[in-house]
């Protein structure tokens, strides 16, 4: 006997046969029943969710001679024994991928002239109506809006978008959906029953899941998997047949997580991807469980879950010990690994620490630096080395952080043991320094904020952010020309980037102490000068605040140009250099090179 594949030995005859389209076939059901047939009908969803078998249902029920009191065909007349037999007359099926030119549409449309020889109705069923041309879209648009009356048109597609809107408007538009897991599980049950193969129910929900929706992929993967299993389909022999992960895995490295146990997570990691499993896969298949897991805490959301009763039951178990912070941080750093991995260099190492941070969201915050997280409480640690950080009151040029009652008055201090200032005074004088006011209670410290001082240029004579300090800087601090070129290319870094075009040309300009504390600078043309005019202000109170000097004034200059700039050619360049260091022109005759 021949062997017939389950998709097509097993594909539906009747509307009541269909899986997961009770909407769809229950509304042509009733269109046949009541006689109500528009001329053309469009049928398009994904691939393998019965479009073409629900076409061709609905083309022999339109046909039949005597269809039931549901709308169903009777399989007992001419027409559907005809069409049964596939010697139908009435009933054409064109495959648009490999007839998709203006010459196949007019000889169809010749063929819609022709009455019908038996029945009521000529059906055409186009599948892959998207592939055609928009030259033989536009040839089937007339004939489409106004066909005779005796032709129904039926169009298959899996991309709908691709469809011209003229021809979408002079449809009936039928949206297919996605087969469920249960849906496809209960099929496969079916059919393994009716080849009397025994199954366990885990096993057929990994092949419903591998599936993605589609029927047709489910009953070629049940196919692939009898064959394996020789007639005794176990859950250990598909994932072994499909080289699919266990989910027993994914249990296990979120309870793992939850312990905070890392290395053993990194061991069971180096065993998943020595079997040959991606990283992105786990990473993937991690990313679903833990959202299933978080679904299975809240009764409510616990519908949403595609699997089966077994699975279900264990999701269940291992959401009462996870909370709910921990699958949220999960989640994301998950989805941010996934993000990060196709771009990545090294994806194993982004993969490990993914999961050694998921590890680590439920480590307490009080453990040590030996316990391999980052800190948290830095404040307290701060605290400390500002306390070790502050001069002695000895030093005339800091005093306590305690403000002074009254500038004026005079009162000798007295230290005690500790080397702790209990009252100081001095008399101010316009040459003293002021004394910086330490704000503790201003500190703050985070990592965010960390990488957010670590990406900004390097700033001299300031003091780190992490301490809150004022001090009174100096208005007329003397500055060299080192000082200036560096606070110069400082300001460039840190232009907004509306000013990035100038800031570029700047970094190439070299400014120079005129007469102290007047700088100039030259630039080549006028349009530069005037561009920089426009923010000049900005810029003279930029390296005022940065070299301590309120009377620095800028004047920008032109150089005038002499005459147009010879640009040396590669070889005048090489002539150049090897007049200059004779070992160039012996290192090329060495190697016996020549200029590209």
């Amino acid at each position: 006997m021949e062997y017939i594949v389950s998709a097509r030995k097993y594909r539906p005859m009747t509307f009541d046969t269909v899986v997961g389209q009770a909407a769809l076939t229950t509304t042509l059901k009733n269109a046949v029943k009541s006689g109500k047939l528009a001329h053309a009908y469009l049928f398009c969803g994904p691939r393998g969710v019965g479009k073409t078998t629900c076409a061709r249902i609905f083309a022999k029920a339109i046909n039949c001679q005597n269809p039931t009191a549901d709308g169903e065909a009777c399989n007992a007349c001419e027409s559907c024994q005809s069409f049964n037999e596939q010697r139908s007359l009435n009933i054409f099926e064109l495959d648009a991928a490999s007839n998709n030119s203006v010459e196949h549409i007019k000889t169809l449309m010749e063929q819609t002239r022709i009455p019908p020889q038996l029945g009521r109705y000529k059906v055409f069923i186009i599948d892959e109506v998207h592939m055609l041309s928009t030259a033989a879209f536009n040839a089937f648009l007339k004939t489409l809006e106004e066909p005779p009356a005796h032709v129904i048109f039926i169009l298959a597609t899996t991309e709908k978008h691709k469809i011209l809107p003229t021809i979408l408007s002079r449809c009936q538009i039928y949206d297919f959906e996605r087969m469920t897991i249960r849906n496809t599980v209960d099929h496969l049950k079916h059919v393994a029953e009716q080849e009397g193969f025994t199954y366990e129910d885990q096993a057929l929900a990994v092949i419903a899941e591998k599936a993605d929706g589609g029927m047709r992929d489910a009953l070629s993967i049940f196919d692939q998997a009898a064959s394996f299993c020789q007639g005794n389909i176990t859950y250990e022999k598909v994932i072994e047949d499909l080289n699919v992960l266990d989910i027993e895995n994914y249990f296990q490295i979120i309870d793992l997580a939850n312990q905070n146990k890392v290395s053993e997570i990194m061991v069971l990691l180096n065993k998943i991807i020595n079997k040959g499993f991606d990283g992105g896969l786990l990473i993937q298949g991690l990313a679903k469980h833990v959202r299933n897991v978080l679904m299975a805490k809240d009764s409510e959301t616990l519908p949403l879950l595609e699997v089966s009763d077994q699975q279900r039951e264990r999701y269940q178990a291992q959401a009462k010990t996870c909370e709910t912070r921990f699958l949220y941080q999960a989640l994301k750093l998950m989805n941010q690994c996934d993000i990060n991995y196709r771009q990545s260099s090294n994806k194993r190492l982004l993969v490990e620490l993914t999961l050694i941070e998921i590890a680590q969201i439920t480590q307490p915050d009080d453990e040590g630096a030996s316990a391999g997280r980052r800190p948290r409480r830095l404040k307290s640690l701060f605290k400390n080395l500002i306390r070790q950080a502050q001069p002695k009151a000895a030093d005339p040029q800091v005093s306590a952080a305690k403000p002074v009652e009254s500038p004026k008055t005079s009162t000798s201090g007295n230290t005690s043991p500790s080397g702790n200032t209990s009252s100081t005074s001095s008399t101010s004088s316009p040459s003293s320094h002021a004394a910086p006011t330490v704000k503790l209670g201003g500190i703050g410290f985070s990592w965010k904020n960390l990488r957010q001082q670590q990406s900004k240029p390097a700033k001299i004579n300031t003091i780190p952010s992490a301490v809150s300090v004022t001090i009174e800087q100096d208005t007329d601090a003397t500055f060299t020309q080192d000082d200036l070129e560096l606070q110069w290319l400082s300001m460039c870094n840190r232009m907004p980037q509306e000013f990035s075009g100038i800031a570029t040309r700047m970094k190439n300009m070299n400014p120079v102490i005129k007469e102290f504390p007047a700088i100039e600078v030259i630039v080549n043309n006028a349009l530069i000068k005037q561009e920089m005019e426009d923010f000049k202000g900005r810029i003279i109170k930029t390296l005022q605040n940065a070299l301590h000097n309120n009377a620095i004034t800028l004047e920008i200059t032109i150089v005038e140009q002499e005459g147009p700039v010879k640009i040396p050619t590669r070889r005048e360049q090489f002539e150049m250099m090897s007049k200059e260091n004779p070992a160039v022109e012996k290192l090329r005759q060495a190697f016996d090179l020549e200029l590209a």
